[in-house]
């Protein structure tokens, strides 16, 4: 862009100018704009106050390095509270001096000892209810600054004199609530004044008393919903007032009576909001326990977007909303009526074949027990109701209790999600392939809310196989790095001593709540290409960002999972082991024992026949699959952090259990693998389990497999995601364009033909009678559009943060054209093609300070650097 500074876009743990930031070392990273990149960097930080005037605590120095990220804070401890400044600036490879960058702030978090606060919870506690609590600050004069630290066991709301600082973020976000809770930093300066100040606090259920899972079971922490605040004041006149919550705070219940996050909100318009008079009755302190504040290190989640609607009439005459889109958040509605009157609005994905909002469809037959629902009493003035402690997943929304139906200009969908930047677009000749691709992000926006979620209506669980299978498709289509991390943080506190990982992270219950329903969540614990998310997801950070931190950080959860997993297959068997095919002292490298959901839901298959093969027949040819596969990755991490004996070790084990895998399971010239799905040799081929020998007949197989099932997938829940690229990065681009343009299910495209508007848990959504079925808005499918940018547009990195780019285009499927652009950790990149009068036109940018290949039609391999860069091909020679 004409005029745009040479270093740009400064981020501190890849946060725009946090406050409370809680990493004592953080790493920068920055943007090199032009068209040469950066030879070498040094990055200076010092406090905000005399930062102009030269005040430096910390220099690295010049520092040799291509990288615009990844470099750390070295210097003296940083204090609590306090606010930074830090610049950069960068001798480019040509041995220009770009000059220091504008200053870039930040500002360090509370400390452990530094809270003046305490938790205070309701004087009566009562289940489920929002409770208001309340204190008066006076100030002699005006504010020069001001700081709030806030925290809840519920989410909260903070208001200072009617301003709400919290907004839609819905905080404290998920975390193991019985070890650690998270804290977040305001600045209240302009929401104080001299005089009388009235602070409050509002506590609803959050997911730490609030419904969580499949079952709906509340109060998974705790009983007790409670608050905890520490405001800093700096006056004018230099004066500092600190103020805490105590036992002088009040509660009160006011017209939120109360506020689920799966269940919805109850409003009493009639009572008053005890915020602006003081309440009568005093809160209690909460004895100390155990729990561990930690910083905010991830945007919060806030609007994204406002979504018009369309009013109309069910067939029994209920007044419908139609946002056009099915997303998560909430609605804001203009409800006018009588005093008294009872108002409800319920929200679902879907409609009954009838035309009526359908309120069974997640296996509920009882539409009374529907839970997306709120309830709101109005008191005779007409108010802009919007829910602000529960959230919901919907396309329609149902108003019942109204003399008159809104109008539409009333109504509106507000779209809520983690505030994370967009980084990929895709564009192509073909709408459908378009509308899938924007399918696909709004299934990501709609399940990363607090917390990576499944669905954002019936669990909104945490599963790790979903976001293992779909973290690299997030890391093309936003900047999920501080996200995804935050996520691993929560994976490493509740792994298990002996290494297993729950398939659910946050696990939904504190260690003293675990009743049958966890016992059994703790027995999947087990499961292969669930709990691989220890390994695949660091490593999947490191290649699309180049963060060796993550590697580090999460290095000892890495080595548990393959360690338990190595482990489990040496010393027990499984009954087909027992009786089957024996492999002799390759057995201990054979993993068949315990619970392993396997590929999981491969079209046709029911859920009852897989979990009972989960339990008593687990797929040993899958878990042993991902045993090498996790093992050969833990061997690479080791080696990117030099820990060379490790390196060693897991690469060995990787090797052994490649061979028992192929001893076990591989017939032949490996024609026939394991049962003889399409997921056996996708798996193979994918993770490079296959002498070299081998691989043409297992691609081979593939095919026909394919073509058998009439161009049609086969794969499940774990393979679905390598099947495209598997097949075009192997010679078949034809049959991956053949799959992707299938219309009839299983395909992505035959949702797109019943008007999906984000992607479904299962194929059909829709039973034969057009009964919707099972949740209709799941991420982990939508990984194809990963192989949209990097196969079909041809962008994918080759090698760790895109210091290499690969420039690869599959041309196909009847497109003539095709682009990819994607935010790299050192810029943009693109690649852009169109087919015209037989020629293939290619058009690459590649950010400054990396190089690329670019793979011709013909095979051909041209290497380049960065700068926009252009070539034509005849298709045919």
């Amino acid at each position: 862009m004409p005029g745009e500074p040479p270093v740009t876009d400064l981020r501190v743990d890849g946060l725009d100018g946090p406050l409370g930031l809680g990493n004592a070392r953080p790493v920068f990273r920055w943007r090199v704009t032009g068209a040469v990149g950066q030879g070498a960097a040094e990055v200076e930080v010092g406090p905000e106050a005399g930062f102009d005037a030269g005040a430096r605590w910390w220099s690295s120095g010049r520092v040799v390095s291509a990288r615009p990220f990844g470099l750390r804070y070295a210097g003296p401890p940083l204090p609590a509270r306090q606010p930074m400044c830090w610049r950069v600036r960068v001798w480019r490879a040509d041995g220009t001096e770009t000059g220091w960058s504008a200053p870039a702030r930040f500002e360090t978090g509370m400390s452990a000892a530094g809270w003046c606060g305490r938790w205070i919870t309701a004087p009566d506690p009562v289940a489920p209810a929002t409770w208001y609590l309340r204190t008066e600050v006076a100030l002699p004069g005006p504010v020069a600054r001001a700081r709030a630290y806030a925290t809840a066991l519920g989410w909260y709301r903070l208001l200072i004199n009617g301003v709400d600082l919290t907004g839609p973020a819905l905080v404290p976000r998920w975390t193991p609530f019985h070890d650690r809770v998270e804290y977040q930093t305001y600045d209240a300066t302009a929401s104080l004044r001299p005089g009388v100040n009235v602070v409050g606090v509002i506590v609803s259920e959050g997911r730490f008393r609030g419904r969580l899972g499949g079952l709906s079971r509340p109060a998974r922490y705790g009983d007790l919903l409670a608050a905890l605040l520490h405001l800093d004041i700096e006056l004018a006149d230099g004066q500092r007032v600190t103020v805490g919550t105590d036992e002088s705070w009040t509660a009160s219940r006011g017209p939120i009576r109360s506020s689920d996050p799966k269940h919805g909100e109850r409003v009493d318009l009639r009572i008053p909001d005890p915020l602006g008079t003081p309440g009568a009755r005093r809160v209690q302190v909460l004895e100390p326990h155990g729990r561990r504040l930690i910083a905010e290190d991830v945007e919060r989640v806030t609007e994204i977007a406002r979504l018009p609607a369309t009013i109309s009439r069910t067939p029994s005459g209920v007044v419908l909303v139609d946002f056009g889109q099915n997303f998560s958040g909430v609605a804001e509605i203009l409800l006018d009526g009588a005093p008294g009157d009872r108002v409800v609005l319920s929200y679902s994905e879907v409609l009954t074949p009838e035309g009526e909002l359908d309120t069974t469809y997640l296996g509920d037959r009882d539409p009374a027990r529907w839970f997306q629902r709120d309830e709101i009493v109005l008191d005779g003035t007409p108010v802009r109701y919007r829910p602000t402690g529960t959230i919901h997943g919907f396309r329609y929304l149902t108003v019942e209790g109204l003399p008159e139906p809104p109008a539409a200009a009333d109504v509106e969908g507000i779209v809520l999600s983690t505030a994370l930047p967009e980084t990929g677009r895709f564009t192509c000749s073909d709408s459908a392939l378009e509308r899938l691709h924007a399918n696909v992000v709004w299934s990501m926006r709609s399940n990363f809310t607090d917390t990576p979620s499944d669905c954002p209506t019936r669990e909104r669980s945490g599963w790790t196989g979903d976001i293992q299978v779909f973290a690299p498709t997030a890391a093309i289509l936003a900047d999920v790095g501080p996200y995804l991390r935050r996520y691993l943080a929560n994976l490493a506190a509740e792994q298990l001593p002996d290494g297993r990982v729950p398939v659910v992270i946050p696990t939904e219950a504190a260690p003293g709540r675990i009743g049958l329903p966890e016992r059994l969540f703790r027995a999947m614990s087990s499961s292969t290409g669930w709990g691989d998310a220890a390994v695949i997801l660091p490593w999947t950070l490191y290649w699309y960002y180049g963060d060796e931190d993550v590697l580090d950080r999460q290095y000892p959860s890495a080595r548990a999972w393959v360690e338990y997993l190595a482990h489990r297959a040496a010393t027990r068997r499984g009954l087909a082991r027992r009786f089957g095919r024996r492999t002799g002292p390759r057995e201990r490298y054979i993993l068949d024992a315990g619970f392993h959901f396997g590929e999981w839901l491969r079209p046709g298959e029911s859920l009852a026949a897989q979990l009972r093969d989960a339990v008593l027949a687990p797929r040993a040819a899958v878990a042993t699959a991902y045993l090498a596969h996790s093992a050969q990755l833990l061997g690479r991490i080791a080696a990117v952090l030099d820990k060379r004996a490790d390196a060693e070790r897991y690469t060995e084990l990787a090797h052994h259990a490649r061979t028992a895998w192929n001893a076990a399971f591989v017939r032949g010239d490996g024609s026939r693998i394991g049962d003889d799905n399409q997921d056996d040799y996708v798996r193979a081929l994918s993770f490079d389990l296959l002498p070299t020998d081998q691989r043409a007949a297992a691609l081979s197989r593939l095919a026909e497999l394919v073509e058998t099932a009439g161009d049609h997938l086969g794969t499940g829940f774990l393979s679905t995601a390598m099947l495209l690229p598997t097949l075009s990065r192997n010679g078949r681009p034809d049959l991956a364009h053949r799959i992707l343009r299938q219309t009839s299910p299983p395909s992505w495209r035959a949702q797109i033909d019943r008007g999906a508007t984000t992607l479904w848990e299962t194929w059909d959504g829709y039973d034969g009678t057009g009964k919707a079925h099972r949740s209709h808005n799941h991420y982990a499918l939508g990984a194809v559009a990963g192989w949209l940018h990097e196969d079909l547009a041809g962008l994918r990195p080759a090698a760790p943060g895109y210091a290499r780019i690969r420039i690869n285009p599959t041309p196909g499927g009847g497109l003539t054209h095709a682009s990819s652009s994607v935010c790299t950790p050192y810029g943009p990149a693109t690649s852009t093609w169109r087919i015209e009068r037989g020629q293939l036109h290619l058009v690459a940018h590649i950010p400054p300070g990396t190089t690329a290949e670019v793979i011709t039609p013909h095979g051909d391999n041209i290497q380049t650097g960065g700068g926009t860069h252009e070539w034509k091909w005849l298709l045919q020679r």
